[in-house]
């Protein structure tokens, strides 16, 4: 069994925001679970190659927009699935911070951090 609180988990400053990866590959069960947090006011543009991930909102607000211009709310108590490792844009409120608990699969290394100053989507 793993238990594990807030204050033990490895922090990652991703690029907007910090995430606190409470399982990574080296615990071996396959996933990732994330306590993210999104900076206020901050825009990015994201995408993951390697890995599914589906986003449940605790608290802030903010938006995830598909390629296509496509605006879906996020607030709490909303989930989005990144199914088919959607290239998205993911925008914080401008006066708050969003909250998400992530979960990737596979499993991330640990360490990943975005590249927010890439042309492109940010990617790993």
């Amino acid at each position: 069994m793993i238990v594990r609180k807030l204050d033990e988990v490895t922090c990652v400053d991703w690029g907007n925001g910090l995430s606190r990866r409470f399982l990574t590959e080296a615990d071996g069960v396959g996933y990732t679970v994330t306590d993210t947090i999104v900076r206020a006011g901050t825009k990015s543009r994201l995408e993951y190659r390697n890995h599914l991930e589906s986003c449940y909102c605790i608290a802030g607000s903010g938006e995830v927009v598909d390629t296509d211009g496509t605006v879906h709310q996020v607030t709490p108590g909303t989930l989005y699935a990144l199914d088919q490792n959607d290239p998205h844009w993911l925008v914080a409120h401008p006066e708050e911070d969003l909250r998400l608990v992530c979960v990737f699969s596979p499993a991330l290394r640990g360490d990943e951090r975005h590249d927010l100053d890439s042309a492109g989507y940010s990617y790993y």
